[in-house]
């Protein structure tokens, strides 16, 4: 269980409305909020269960109406004088569906919130928990060799290599050794080399914190060990954000408690310590709620690889009740990163400037270019464990799964009512169709549809019922996307105010007077080809300038397709033209310093396009596009704030894609409905569509991330009358039931 004081995100006035509720509700991680009366007093909840039950209720809806409307009045909390153990037996008999728990006062006010089943806490902007990345310390300690220049220079360095913190040692000698400053003869040669080492290469108190506010201002935490509790009280007054545990004090009980009394998390290095003796430390901390994260460490200088025993993190996590993490002493990277895939969430190496300096710390320790490959390893890894869960197909096997698996399709034509047996069915390539190991669940069944020899059998074949179009009914025009060869039977299905014309490379060439013969009752958008002849992806914000001359080429031959199809679509006078204008890189994300040229060299490109009696509206965008299956990173046209900037600066506007921007908004940590809010007044067109994790795009609406209750309120605010298409990913198949699915489940919402 953790408590926090942080509580403003979870409470809302009884004064305040519902809709400022649903806002709040999608910043809440935890999806509840406590209403309290002006004065602080616990009234109810409010959550998406009461949301929805009220919306089913109440026949006149009024999001202005206030929160105390649709609250649940008989809200569980607990006293924030009861015990721990109270309160995580509070959790254990509520239902499990409850993690959150206010903490009120005797006169119930909410003074805190208890997380049920939680471990972590924050040490400045970082949180360490079981979801969060590892927590990386360089770890300077005395490296810097008494020398506040060259400490301050390992602060710079440190800043480059991607760590979260560094971490220094703070000891009162005279405290800490019985002989204080002083030489002790009698001491064994081991004591007399380090105190010597002490003696020669400590910064001051004074030094330390100036060095502490140089970290501070790269926007780097700055952490330390005290020794000893005179260090302890000057780093308390200093106002230190949390503590690291050395190994050698992790047993020293009276020291432990003086930090447990700060209230601060605690880092603890387990080295030297025996199971029995962690576990009688391990008592201590959980008896006082002290927040912890246990070190698994062995502490010799350096650890030979076979001492080492990253077998023992699980072991370690189990009985310390805790997070657990890394602190090595072995040469080299690799431990480290093995570590971390071992779920080790606070990772710490030694850092310096040259392995050959004076001293025990530097043989172990890591050079700057070393600590960054470290870092660039630890985050690949963490990348690459993904989850425990249920395997889902992503965004690239599927697309290679369309091109190169199998399915099952009509050996001859089937008629509707037919019994399908074995021999109608045959197994050919590509895989856009039902996988192969479906062919006993088909056979046996009754065909619901009539099927051309060749046609591929879907899992809707499968179903009792079969998923038809209808009519629809929205207060904004909408449509779907269709390609020339299947834009008739599409569209003769329901009442579409408009099509998108998803159009290929090889689309530009075809005949626009073979597939329509007369004009056409219904309005029209173009997708532009993202992928040209010869490999081409058009990029107006490139730097090689004969490959952007040419994508101005070919989207001006986009424009020139658009204005040709306008004779057959008179309904619409100023059709859209949906483009993804470029700015992806290989390797990595660009700096946001090297941004503001490329968007000014896709304004620059747009100038040089016809765009007579056509509007051209750049796509938002996901992190990762996939371009020939393989995974590039985009640059522009994701954040909500630049693309703001960009339409207001030139004078465009955009196709706001939801599941290209939940992608955004999963990796970079946004806020979608915050997103929807900065983006909204520039908004001409909408691909409305679901999205998982940070390249699951264009899944079946309702089963992805976005939350479509909360999204429509603020669609149906901030871009009211915007035309929109459900685009989903192969929606067009089995005559359109992919769309049909999107648009009847989105009548709810639009």
């Amino acid at each position: 269980m953790l408590v926090t004081k942080k509580i403003t995100e979870f409470l809302i006035f009884e004064s305040e409305t519902i809709l400022h509720g649903l806002e709040k509700l999608n910043r809440n991680q935890k999806r509840v909020l406590f209403v309290v009366s002006e004065n602080g007093q616990l009234l109810g909840s409010f959550s998406d269960g009461d949301f929805r039950k009220w919306v089913t209720d109440t026949r006149k809806l009024d999001l202005e109406s206030p929160i105390t409307e649709v609250m649940c009045s008989s809200s569980v909390y607990k006293n924030i004088e009861d015990s721990r153990n109270e309160i995580e037996k509070e959790f254990s008999i509520i239902k499990k569906s409850i993690d959150v728990i206010p903490l009120v006062d005797d006169y119930k006010r909410v003074v805190a919130i208890a997380f049920a089943k939680e471990k972590g806490f924050s040490i400045g902007n970082s949180t360490i928990s079981e979801d969060s990345p590892s927590y990386i310390i360089a770890e300077i300690g005395n490296n810097h060799q008494g020398d506040i220049n060259l400490a301050k220079k390992l602060v710079e360095l440190a800043v480059n290599t991607g760590a979260d913190c560094v971490k220094f040692q703070m000891r009162d000698m005279n405290s800490l050794y019985k002989s204080g400053n002083k030489q002790d003869e009698s001491a064994d040669l081991g004591a007399q080399y380090t105190m010597d080492l002490l003696s020669k290469y400590q910064l001051s108190n004074e030094e330390l914190i100036e060095v502490f506010d140089y970290c501070k201002s790269f926007g780097l935490t700055p952490l330390c060990t005290p020794w000893d509790i005179k260090s302890l009280e000057v780093l308390e007054d200093y106002g230190m954000e949390a503590y690291k545990v050395a190994s050698a004090d992790f047993t020293n009980h009276e020291l432990l408690m003086a930090l447990i009394n700060t209230g601060k998390p605690l880092i603890c290095s387990t080295g030297m310590s025996t199971e029995s003796e962690i576990i009688k430390t391990v008592e201590l901390l959980k008896s006082h709620g002290a927040q912890y994260v246990l070190l698994h460490c062995n502490s010799t200088y350096p650890t030979p690889f076979k001492d080492v025993n990253l077998a023992y993190l699980p072991r370690l996590k189990q009985f310390g009740d805790s997070l657990v993490g890394y602190s090595g002493h072995e040469r080299g990277i690799s431990v480290p990163i093995a570590a971390a895939a071992l779920g080790a969430k606070v990772i710490e190496k030694h850092f310096t400037i040259d392995k050959t300096l004076i001293g025990n710390d530097h043989k172990v320790s890591l050079l700057p270019e070393e600590f960054t490959e470290m870092v660039r390893s630890i985050r690949e890894v963490e990348e690459s464990l993904g989850s425990d869960g249920e395997r889902a197909l992503t965004q690239g096997e599927m697309i290679n799964r369309e091109t190169l698996a199998k399915s099952l399709v009509a050996k001859d034509a089937i008629p509707v009512g037919c019994l399908i047996t074995r021999d109608m069915v045959e197994v050919k390539s590509p895989g856009q169709g039902l996988q192969p190991v479906y062919l006993d669940s088909l056979i046996g069944k009754t065909a619901k549809r009539s099927l051309g020899k060749g046609d591929f059998f879907f899992e809707s074949d499968l179903d009792e019922i079969l998923v038809k179009a209808k009519p629809y009914k929205y207060d904004r025009p909408f449509g779907i996307p269709v390609r020339y060869h299947d834009y008739k039977k599409l569209v003769e299905q329901t009442n579409f105010d408009f099509v998108e014309f998803h159009l290929s490379y090889q689309d530009m060439e075809l005949s626009i007077q073979d597939y329509f013969k007369a004009e056409q009752d219904i309005g029209f958008a173009v997708h532009s080809p993202e992928l040209f002849a010869n490999d081409h992806i058009l990029d107006l914000a490139s730097d090689n300038e004969s490959y952007r001359e040419h994508s101005i080429s070919l989207l001006n031959q986009v424009c020139e397709v658009t204005r040709q199809l306008k004779s057959y679509f008179p309904k619409t006078e100023k059709p859209v033209i949906v483009l993804n204008a470029g700015g992806f890189s290989g390797e990595s994300f660009l700096k946001d310093s090297d941004k503001p040229e490329l968007y000014a060299r896709i304004a620059e490109s747009l100038d040089k396009i016809d765009q007579t009696g056509v509007e051209i509206t750049i796509q938002t965008m996901p992190p990762f596009p996939w371009h020939f299956g393989g995974q590039r990173f985009h640059n522009l046209f994701v954040d909500p704030k630049e693309i703001a900037d960009f339409c207001s600066k030139y004078g465009y506007r955009i196709c706001y894609d939801i599941s290209h921007s939940m992608m955004a908004c999963n990796y970079f940590k946004w806020d979608l409905m915050e997103f929807t809010q900065v983006v909204g007044k520039y908004v001409a067109h909408l691909h409305v569509v679901d999205a998982k994790g940070v390249d699951g795009e264009g899944i079946e609406v309702g089963k992805g991330d976005v939350d479509f209750s909360a999204l429509g309120v603020e669609l149906n605010k901030g871009t009211p009358n915007v035309q929109f298409i459900p685009e989903v990913w192969q929606g067009h198949k089995n005559n359109g039931e992919g769309f049909w699915k999107a648009l009847a489940y989105l009548e709810n919402y639009l």
